[in-house]
């Protein structure tokens, strides 16, 4: 059974820097798409950065340059968020999506099946 609990979230001031974590237990990186997206309350959930089956990494350009997306071990993902910008606010939440034939992860919330419940991101100005 597929469990995301992610970590990590705070406030912030604008310029600063965070590292959200998830705990992804029951995922075995190798067959998984795992992915950060992030929601506004009142607006669509967004994707933020994807990493797939065999390390690849993409991200929104909105994050890009900022944010990095890593495995740290076996059954940890992060985030690490530099010069937060107001806007980067936002409740994140860790994905998983089963994709053991590889191939590119998608960027759509919709197409992945596991969810964490989130962790709070406020960028003050």
């Amino acid at each position: 059974q597929v469990q995301l609990v992610e970590s990590g979230g705070a406030s912030v001031q604008a310029g600063g820097s965070l590292r959200l974590s998830c705990a992804a237990s029951g995922v075995t990186y190798t067959n998984y798409c795992l992915a950060w997206f992030r929601q506004v309350q009142g607006k669509e959930r967004e994707g933020g950065a994807t990493i797939g089956n065999d390390g690849t990494t993409s991200y929104a350009d909105s994050v890009k340059g900022r944010f990095t997306i890593s495995q740290d071990n076996a059954n940890t993902l992060t985030l690490s968020m530099n010069s937060l910008k107001p806007e980067d606010t936002a409740m994140y939440y860790c994905a998983a999506l089963y994709r053991p034939y590889g191939g590119t992860c998608p960027r759509f919330f919709g197409d992945f099946g596991y969810w964490g419940q989130g962790t709070q991101v406020t960028v003050s100005s």
